[in-house]
């Protein structure tokens, strides 16, 4: 039988030694659109190797897997001298947000090599506003730590990528600037690519350069943007051809082409593509038994016993025999046998079934600690009352076995369905990704413990089901979104008033200060960022998602060798220690304030093309004097002027570099709670303008007033950061009666 064509009639299917089977193709009229055109270049050497759009060199297209595997060349550097100073540096990135391609997550991680080394991977997620970043950190004293072979965070570091990623750039970072390491490892490196064509060799780190030509990247390739459901409702648009079915790609948009059982070819083709398998041809298996005969059918085949023989031709069947009584007994016998056969086995399989997912949810009961919790209950020592062991049927039930149209929100810890309960209670309940076995009792010890944060701006946790092999956990549903939502969504969500802007910020530093030092054990959030802070109907603050956060004993501090959280909020001393405090919150927090003000996102692009967070952004133009020009304009002439200021001081020192120069999480709430108390009684503020004189002239270093206590600033501040005569005036009024 001849082999089915793997492109268009009159088109060639090979470049060199790699095969372009359609949709892809090389000449006009041989590819399905211009997405999938392959260049064919010949070679000095008169060979021809396959190009996709001139420039990368493609070294196997797979219609099986969908894979499109390139050649890649480039990687992110940073080499410094022996002082720190950094001699040269580079960033790299990929997008094919406008192709029918994603990267693939089975194929490609994102690999940093130095040891001195934070590498970075940011995309823009989806085309819209959530930016998405990964890392890992490489770090080694001296070479004699590194092996060959071994990429675990000593010389060489890897992370995952998440699925649908169609843009990536890769940038990196160094604590030191390699000065303690620079004779053994002057230069960082970093890139994505098919870590299986990767091996870590110490050698690597004392090189001034990095040849990464036989490390490809990796493409899962699919057909358009539609799914199976809507490409087949016109079947002159579909591109599965004849005998072939439909299915939906799993990386990203799109679906993708199979050849039906009994088939094989290229399924893409709509004439000869998928062709029928002839099993009955020598060299194909089939299950025709001795004596038998095998007849070939479009996509199967039968077998029939020769003349003089009696059976049903397969090899476990009856086979050929040709004593016809003998049969006939088989068949009663086995007709019999295997109708009580079939029978005893459907029962035992239906009871089986029963015990066994019965026994599956008690194991996963008692392997996420289900028993220490229902003691800790018991004995009125945890959540009694407070929090509840919830079914795994139930919370179905509440989620229409959670059906895809009850998710809420996805991120980095899991998703996050809409559920209602049997009593007709809303609940949000989250289904984290992974779940590590070794931290179970720890795990119920946060729940015990966060189920009794009985907090007015913490979202409640009611409690959690422990039957499924990841636990699911149980809150109270806030309805308005987030503050991410409100300040960065522009006519998709009410713009928010200077008044709310502050309640907002004094409800949250609340909620922190409550978790950092009010609760009986310590607890750092890790993760405090305007997407975490949700908004009820009256917008009132709720703080939420606690699946970074961490019970820290007393006098103890937290340390860590994952970088956890989100890039533009991330405490700076956290990145080369690896230590959290209650002050890395602050610092998080301190971001959430200067996008209340500015209303900019926490990662901006600067006119030079490079990124900048916001908070660095933030400070530096408060030590320039700009403080009118960095505030939003719906709210600068919304707030007053002297209360933006004083929030914009506390925000620059909730973003200081050292943490011993940061205020508390409760000196925070505290300010703004003052703040706020003001703004709603501004009859308190009148009468104090009316009965103290001294306020509307300079200060005069008196500490006799109560504000002075509760704000806490020194009235040069005003002279320091805004030399312009005209702003100063406008301040000096506020700031002197502090």
């Amino acid at each position: 039988m001849a082999v089915p064509p793997l492109a268009l009639p009159g088109c060639d299917h090979k470049c060199g030694n790699v095969t372009i089977p359609y949709p892809f193709g090389i000449n006009q009229g041989c590819f399905m659109d211009s997405n999938y055109q392959i260049t064919c270049d010949p070679q000095n050497d008169g060979t021809h190797k396959p190009y996709y759009s001139k420039f990368t060199e493609v070294l196997d297209i797979s219609l099986l897997d969908a894979q499109f595997i390139l050649r890649d060349l480039y990687s992110s550097s940073e080499c410094f001298n022996a002082t720190g100073w950094k001699t040269n540096g580079s960033s790299f990135g990929y997008s094919v947000a406008d192709l029918p391609f994603s990267f693939s997550v089975s194929r490609n991680k994102l690999i940093g090599i130095g040891c001195d080394t934070v590498a970075y991977l940011d995309s823009n997620f989806g085309g819209g506003n959530a930016n998405f970043t990964s890392g890992c950190i490489s770090l080694c004293d001296k070479l004699d730590s590194v092996r060959n072979g071994s990429c675990s965070g000593i010389g060489c570091c890897q992370t995952s990528i998440p699925l649908g990623l169609k843009n990536f750039i890769v940038t990196l970072e160094s604590k030191d600037n390699h000065t303690k390491i620079w004779k053994d490892n002057p230069c960082s490196f970093a890139f994505l690519g098919d870590y299986e064509s990767f091996t870590f060799e110490a050698w690597r780190l004392s090189g001034n350069s990095f040849d990464r030509s036989k490390i490809p990247i990796v493409l899962d390739w699919a057909i358009g943007n539609q799914t199976c459901e809507e490409a087949v409702r016109n079947v002159t648009t579909s591109a599965c051809g004849p005998n072939s079915y439909c299915f939906n790609s799993t990386n990203g948009p799109g679906y993708r082409c199979n050849c039906s059982y009994g088939y094989e070819g290229n399924p893409y083709l709509s004439q000869v593509g998928c062709q029928d398998i002839n099993e009955c041809e020598n060299g194909h298996n089939n299950s025709c038994a001795e004596n038998a005969i095998c007849y070939n059918t479009n996509g199967s085949y039968s077998c029939q016993c020769r003349k003089g023989y009696y059976g049903d031709g397969l090899v476990y069947g009856s086979r050929c025999i040709k004593d016809m009584k003998r049969i006939l007994v088989i068949k009663i016998i086995a007709g019999t046998g295997a109708g009580f056969l079939v029978l005893s086995v459907f029962i035992w399989f239906l009871y089986w079934a029963i015990q066994r997912r019965r026994k599956l949810r008690e194991k996963f009961f008692q392997q996420n600690g289900g028993m220490l919790l229902q003691q800790q209950i018991s004995s009125n020592k945890g959540v009694k009352d407070i929090a509840r062991i919830f079914s795994v049927n139930a919370l179905k039930k509440a989620t229409n076995n959670f059906h895809q149209n009850q998710i809420i929100g996805q991120g980095g810890f899991g998703t996050v369905y809409k559920g209602i309960l049997s009593g007709g209670k809303v609940v949000a309940i989250k289904k984290s990704k992974i779940m590590d076995k070794s931290q179970i009792i720890q795990f119920i010890n946060e729940v015990d413990i966060l189920s009794q944060i009985n907090h007015r701006h913490v979202v409640r946790l009611l409690g959690c089901c422990l039957e499924t092999e990841v636990p699911l956990l149980v809150y109270e549903f806030i309805s308005n979104g987030t503050l991410f939502q409100h300040i960065h969504s522009g006519n998709q969500a009410p713009s928010l008033s200077w008044e709310n802007r502050l309640r907002i910020a004094a409800e949250t530093a609340d909620a922190l200060a409550y978790l950092h030092s009010s609760h009986s054990i310590p607890i750092f959030h890790r993760d405090v960022k305007s997407s975490n802070i949700l908004l009820d109907d009256k917008y009132k603050a709720k703080v939420s998602d606690f699946g970074a956060s961490r019970l820290v004993p007393q006098d103890q501090t937290l340390k860590t060798t994952i970088i956890q959280g989100t890039h533009g909020y991330l405490d700076p001393e956290c990145l080369p220690t690896g230590q959290l405090t209650d002050k890395s919150d602050v610092y998080s927090f301190g971001v959430v304030l200067a996008e209340l003000l500015t209303g900019k996102m926490p990662l901006l692009s600067e006119a030079s093309g490079e990124r900048t967070t916001l908070a660095a952004y933030f400070v530096s133009s408060m030590k320039d004097g700009n403080f009118s020009r960095i505030i939003d304009d719906q709210i600068l002439n919304d707030g007053k002027r002297e209360q933006l200021l004083i929030v914009a001081e506390l925000a620059r020192n909730c973003l200081e570099d050292k943490r011993e120069d940061r205020p508390t999480m409760k000196e925070v709430a505290k300010e703004l709670d003052s703040l706020k108390m003001l703004y709603e009684q501004p009859s308190l503020q009148q009468n104090q303008e009316e009965s103290e004189p001294f306020l509307g002239k300079p200060w005069t270093g008196s500490t006799d007033s109560a504000f002075e206590i509760e704000i806490g600033y020194s009235s040069s501040t005003v002279d320091e950061l805004y030399p312009d005569d005209k702003l100063r005036g406008e301040t000096s009024n506020w700031l002197s009666m502090r």
